[in-house]
């Protein structure tokens, strides 16, 4: 059995670019969930700054999290995402420690 790929990733807008973020990539969570080895993925934003955009993904193995990260709209958003951003993400691999609770 592949072991679970997992990540937070911070997200900090340019304060004017923060509602273009949050309508361009809203659209990306269904079907990122749908994708084949998605177990969590989700989208927040920061309460107290709103320019915080904030991703929590589990995947059922590397390869998994290889294939969604090289679909055609995620390269996309690669290659655009500093149209957006102030500065670079901050991707913090995670170890899940419990069991999903989402309900599939």
């Amino acid at each position: 059995m592949s072991e679970l790929q997992g990540f937070i990733l911070h997200a900090k807008t340019r304060p004017e670019k923060a509602e273009a973020f949050e309508a361009f990539f809203r659209a990306y969570v269904e079907p990122s969930r749908a994708e084949p080895g998605c177990i969590e993925y989700h989208m927040l934003r920061d309460k107290q700054d709103p320019t915080l955009f904030i991703f929590y993904e589990i995947w059922q193995s590397q390869a998994h999290l290889d294939v969604h990260s090289n679909l055609p709209h995620m390269k996309q958003f690669l290659d655009m995402r500093m149209e957006y951003l102030e500065r670079d993400f901050d991707i913090r691999p995670i170890e899940m420690l419990s069991t999903s609770s989402a309900s599939r």
